[in-house]
């Protein structure tokens, strides 16, 4: 058997992206081209002309240094969101650790809501739901483990804990060939893995022997309820 255990506690290490600026654009210019009398003999000047381009430029660059702050404070908050799902994961850690299964998937979850949807979450988002696997895996609760499992797995497909979670919630449904699938899996990913090889070949003959009942209960159903042009046919006694 292959001993699986809660991932240890990682920490984050993510710095926030340097948001980018954006490069000033001058202000498209509204005049047609035509000058009036008034524009070229009553004063005119150039300096009034500087003016009128001057304001729109200047709120330009406004909005920009207002659309750079606004980033800034979205990567603050999604950065202490972050921090704040990595304290509820190892907090769930420590409560896996001391056996409190139930009260660490509360911790998991807590921490799966707190982290944000980006791409500097998925390693701590896959952690939790594969740890949630092993919390249902102690508990029993084998469907629970392999969903879990496979949550992690989309965020992460190269997860070899949720694989190796996943196959043995698997092998305790009697799901052999799913269980080898999972094996296998980690096998390409780790072909030293000598535990995983050995779980490969202990699961081949269990795989094989439930083929072969499948195809007498299969037999036995055909004898037992004989088809007719692909109706059921009742046999009167």
């Amino acid at each position: 058997m292959v001993r699986i255990e809660v991932d240890e506690n990682e920490d984050l290490v993510s710095t926030p992206p340097n948001p980018k600026s954006s490069s000033s654009q001058n202000h498209p210019n509204h005049d047609d081209g035509f000058e009036t009398a008034s524009d070229g003999e009553f004063g005119g000047s150039d300096d009034d002309e500087h003016h009128h381009h001057r304001q729109p430029q200047n709120h330009h660059q406004e909005q920009v240094v207002s659309r750079i702050d606004n980033d800034n404070n979205h990567d603050e908050l999604n950065q202490k969101a972050l921090a704040q799902a990595n304290d509820a994961k190892l907090e769930g850690n420590q409560l896996y650790s001391s056996g409190q299964f139930e009260e660490a998937l509360s911790k998991y979850e807590y921490a799966l809501q707190l982290a944000p949807e980006m791409t500097s979450s998925v390693e701590i988002r896959s952690t939790c739901h594969s740890n949630r696997g092993i919390c249902y895996l102690k508990l029993g609760k084998y469907e629970e483990t392999i969903k879990e499992c496979t949550k992690a797995l989309e965020l992460n497909p190269s997860y070899r804990k949720a694989l190796l979670r996943r196959g043995e919630a698997h092998e305790k449904l009697e799901h052999f060939e799913e269980a080898m699938a999972d094996m296998k899996k980690i096998l390409e990913l780790d072909p030293t893995n000598d535990q995983v090889r050995k779980a490969i070949r202990r699961l081949e003959p269990l795989a094989e022997a439930k083929r072969e009942k499948m195809k007498e209960e299969m037999i036995v159903s055909e004898w037992r309820f004989p088809m007719s042009n692909g109706i059921i046919e009742i046999e009167n006694d």
